[in-house]
């Protein structure tokens, strides 16, 4: 039996889209503010992080009326 492992070193979706952005903007193809032009190299984790922040809110909220 040969054990084969399969590893992913490719670009992201996400991270070819912000290049595609950057390359956009710097070009002066689009007019949009630097926060949207990089928002696929950060959205993900802001996402996550809203996620995080509103189940938190809701444990603090069930564990105060479950009282």
């Amino acid at each position: 039996m040969s054990k084969s492992s399969s590893s992913s070193s490719g670009a992201t979706t996400l991270g070819l889209l912000g290049v595609l952005f950057v390359g956009l903007k710097l070009t002066g193809f689009i007019n949009w503010s630097w926060w949207w032009v990089t928002a696929p190299f950060w959205g993900g984790l802001a996402v996550v992080g809203v996620i995080l922040i509103a189940v938190g809110i809701l444990f603090c909220f069930t564990r105060v009326f479950s009282k």
